[in-house]
């Protein structure tokens, strides 16, 4: 189930990638809503397969990374959390500041970091 996540937020992160690029492009409009809520619902996909992958046997304790499991799962959670604040603001006011965009995806790239050294060495 590890891995199952593992691959399903390396998608959304280079999905999120994309969208930013097409979002940060001045001469075109920003792409469609839908867009956005797709990457959310994957990767809130992914944070709930992390987290069932969690309840599982503690791994990697022996490399000295039996806590980066949780620690991922915080961050992650906490991106997911402005990615919903992002929603909000996107339906309220129709555009979401590029700060709140960066916050967003620096604390989700440090998620998936950390659940790369997890994955890989757990």
């Amino acid at each position: 189930m590890l891995l199952v996540s593992f691959t399903l937020l390396l998608i959304v992160a280079a999905s999120g990638s994309v969208l930013a690029v097409l979002g940060f492009r001045f001469e075109v409009p920003p792409p469609a809503q839908v867009y956005g809520v797709l990457h959310g619902c994957l990767g809130a996909g992914g944070f709930a397969a992390l987290l069932m992958a969690l309840r599982g046997p503690p791994r990697g304790v022996a490399m000295g990374v039996g806590s980066f499991g949780a620690i991922a799962a915080v961050l992650l959670g906490v991106a997911l959390l402005a990615g919903l604040i992002m929603l909000v603001m996107r339906a309220r006011v129709r555009q979401v500041p590029g700060l709140i965009i960066g916050i967003h995806a620096t604390i989700a790239i440090s998620g998936i970091v950390i659940l790369t050294a997890y994955t890989l060495l757990g």
